[in-house]
C-alpha cells in the first residue's frame, strides 16, 4: 500500500503509508476477533454473520464512490457544463501523472470538496457549488490538488473501509441479536440462558469495537489531511493559495445554518474542511481534521522552504 501510488508525481509520504498499514492491521484484528465472538455466542447464526460481513464489505468497497456521491447529493458533470473545473483537474492530473477521476458537483451552498473511490482508476472528485462561487482559480486549484492527493495516496479507500466497518459492527449486532431471539423461543432452558448471555455480551463487545475503530480512524483522518495539504502545496508550488482557500472555506462554513451543517457532519472525514459552526469546538481527540492553525502553520513552513 503505497502512499503515493506507482504512477504519480505526488510526493510520497512514508508516515501516511505506515499509519494506513497500521490502522488496517489493527482494525482487521479487531473485526476478526469481533466475528469470532459472534460465532461463538451465536453458533446457529454464523453462516448469516459471515455472509453479511463479506457481502456488505465487498459492496461498500466496490461501490464506495457511487454510494458517497448519492449520499452527498453529487452529480457527474461534463467539461461543457463546467469547463474551468474540468480544465483545472486536467492540468493537475497531467502535472501529477495520474488518471483523471470522474468529476462531480453537489448543489450545496456549503463551500467544500471531497474525493472517494476504491483506487485512482475508479474515483470521483466532487466540489460544491458554494465552493465554486467563493474561490479564486488559484485557491480552487489548491483544493483540487488536495483532493487528488487523497486519491493518489489511496487513503480514501482506507478511510472508506475503516469507516464502514464501524457501521457494519452495529448492523451485524442487530441482526445477530434478532436471529438469537427468533431461534431461542423453541429451545430448552440452557439454550435460552445462552441466548440471554449473548444479548448482554454482544452489544457490549460491539460498543468496544466501534469505539476503538472510531478512535483509530480519527487518528488516521487527521494525519491524512496534513499529508494532503503537504502534497498539494508541493505539487502546485503555491502553498499560499491553499492557505487562502482553507481560511476562506473555514470562515464561510461557520456562517452556514446549523441545520445544514448537521446534515453534512456524518461525512466530515471525507470533506476538505469539517462542517462545524463557529460555536462548535470538538475535542481534538474526536476531530476528523487538524485545527486550522495547524494546517496554516504547516503551509507557512512549506512556503518558507520553497522560498529558499
Amino acid at each position: 500500500m503505497s502512499a503515493s501510488g506507482p504512477h504519480t508525481r505526488f510526493a510520497p509520504d512514508r508516515g501516511l503509508t505506515g499509519r494506513m498499514v497500521t490502522t488496517m492491521f489493527l482494525i482487521g484484528l479487531l473485526y476478526v476477533g469481533f466475528t469470532g465472538v459472534l460465532i461463538v455466542l451465536l453458533r446457529g447464526a454464523w453462516p448469516l454473520i459471515v455472509l453479511l460481513m463479506g457481502g456488505l464489505f465487498v459492496a461498500q468497497f466496490w461501490f464506495s464512490d457511487k454510494i458517497t456521491e448519492r449520499a452527498m447529493g453529487a452529480r457527474a458533470v461534463t467539461p461543457e457544463q463546467y469547463p474551468q473545473l474540468h480544465g483545472t483537474i486536467d492540468r493537475l492530473c497531467a502535472l501529477a501523472d495520474m488518471p483523471k477521476p470522474r468529476v462531480a458537483v453537489a448543489d450545496n451552498d456549503m463551500p467544500n470538496a471531497f474525493a472517494t473511490g476504491r483506487n485512482p482508476e475508479n474515483s470521483v472528485v466532487c466540489v460544491t457549488t458554494g465552493l465554486l462561487r467563493r474561490l479564486e482559480p488559484e485557491e480552487l486549484e489548491g483544493v483540487l490538488a488536495h483532493e487528488l492527493s487523497h486519491v493518489a495516496h489511496r487513503d480514501v479507500a482506507v478511510m472508506t473501509i475503516a469507516g464502514f466497518l464501524g457501521v457494519l459492527a452495529g448492523a451485524i449486532t442487530r441482526i445477530a441479536l434478532y436471529s438469537g431471539m427468533m431461534s431461542g423461543g423453541n429451545r430448552n432452558n440452557n439454550n435460552n440462558d445462552s441466548a440471554a448471555i449473548a444479548m448482554i455480551v454482544i452489544p457490549l463487545v460491539s460498543m468496544v469495537v466501534y469505539a476503538i475503530s472510531f478512535l483509530l480512524t480519527r487518528l488516521l483522518s487527521r494525519y491524512r489531511e496534513l499529508a494532503a495539504d503537504r502534497a498539494a502545496a508541493q505539487l502546485t508550488g503555491r502553498p499560499s493559495a491553499l492557505a487562502s482557500a482553507l481560511t476562506k472555506v473555514t470562515g464561510q462554513i461557520a456562517a452556514i445554518p446549523t441545520k445544514d451543517l448537521r446534515q453534512a457532519q456524518p461525512y466530515n472525514a471525507f470533506y476538505f474542511a469539517p462542517a462545524l459552526s463557529a460555536k462548535e469546538t470538538a475535542s481534538q481527540l474526536l476531530s476528523t481534521h487538524p485545527t486550522l492553525e495547524q494546517r496554516l502553520e504547516q503551509l507557512g513552513k512549506i512556503s518558507a522552504e520553497l522560498g529558499r
